[in-house]
């Protein structure tokens, strides 16, 4: 008998941690959830757009990027979908980053990564699409309206854009104890950001305001709103992310999604004063020449789409994890937060309030 084979016990105990990390993997996979996916595929995709990039030294820059956001997502899901993270904040601290903190993330690599994924501009065609279409481009029709006023009323609600995100995604996400209305909100705008994103290297452009500069009578005059647009959009815009438009989709969606949710604190207070405010949002992004009617539109269809699939599929993945025994779709943050496996979802679950 060779001295240097396994004995069966050792063979034994092989086996059985075989099947114990097999067993774990599996369990892992079960775990993740509809976002989870989401998340992964999206940044896959960032991944091999960079590898089918133009060759060169921004090519390079943007695989190891990717390949980083890519490797913390990962990195973040085997940690708290596989529990290895005990603490309840810090497990749900982590999952909020790696899911929905990596996506925005990810938008400051765009200004790099679209020239690289697509060097092309389709900026006339979106121009002479728009003219086919509906016989007009709003950034040239708006034109004749330029004046100090109406350019720091509209550049004042573009700017608040940024506010009215910060101020839905902040209490929600980390506050929010309601997992359909959590589920819900946190799956749409996920959509509708990484659908975005990707759809900006297929349909490249630079928005009238630059790609048109030259075919206007009239400059947007300086103004404390306007400068502080300027500003953000050169220090951190993508430059070439103009289809569909995000300044129209993700407000568009929290519109839709507090008039759904009307009859419900605080949203009973709140839909009518937002619905104004993303009105004027969406009128800024054309009065402003950042994007084409085309853009707009694309973004309007994003931004109702992803409230039409996101409530089916939140109920689906909460039924899920209960007929699984799964743990929470959205770990949650805070002491006294439902934890553990989660219960049935209803039709018509009592929300009494948003977070």
């Amino acid at each position: 008998m060779n001295s240097t084979s396994p004995s069966p016990v050792t063979r034994a105990a092989g086996a059985l941690n075989g099947l114990s990390q097999s067993s774990r993997l599996v369990r892992l996979v079960r775990e993740l959830a509809v976002q989870d996916y989401v998340v992964l595929g999206y940044v896959l995709c960032l991944c091999i757009a960079a590898l089918q990039g133009v060759p060169g030294r921004e090519r390079d820059i943007c695989i190891q990027e990717t390949s980083t956001l890519l490797a913390f997502v990962i990195f973040g899901l085997v940690l708290v979908r596989g529990q290895l993270v005990k603490n309840t904040f810090a497990a749900g601290l982590l999952y909020r980053l790696t899911i929905t903190g990596v996506v925005q993330l990810s938008y400051f690599m765009l200004r790099r990564l679209l020239p690289v994924a697509n060097p092309n501009t389709l900026d006339w065609d979106l121009y002479h699409l728009d003219l086919a279409l509906f016989g007009v481009e709003p950034a040239m029709a708006f034109d004749a309206w330029v004046t100090p006023a109406t350019t720091e009323w509209f550049a004042f609600f573009y700017f608040g854009y940024f506010l009215l995100l910060a101020a839905h995604i902040l209490p929600i996400v980390l506050l929010s104890r309601q997992r359909q209305l959590l589920g819900e909100f946190t799956f749409g705008l996920l959509v509708v950001f990484c659908t975005g994103h990707l759809l900006y290297m297929l349909v490249p452009g630079y928005g009238p305001f630059l790609a048109m500069a030259d075919e206007f009578e009239r400059q947007l005059p300086q103004g404390v709103w306007m400068d502080l647009v300027l500003t953000t959009v050169d220090s951190g815009g993508a430059q070439k992310d103009i289809f569909p438009s995000i300044h129209t989709a993700a407000p568009t969606f929290i519109a839709l999604f507090s008039f759904r949710h009307r009859h419900r604190i605080p949203f009973k207070y709140t839909w009518l004063p937002v619905s104004f405010f993303v009105l004027n949002i969406i009128g800024a992004t054309m009065f402003l020449r950042w994007h084409y009617l085309i853009d707009v539109l694309a973004g309007l269809t994003l931004g109702a789409t992803a409230l039409w699939a996101t409530v089916p599929v939140t109920r689906f993945e909460l039924g899920r994890r209960v007929a699984l025994g799964l743990s929470e779709s959205w770990p949650p943050m805070l002491r006294g937060a439902p934890g553990g496996a989660p219960q049935a979802p209803q039709a018509d679950a009592p929300l009494q309030r948003a977070a």
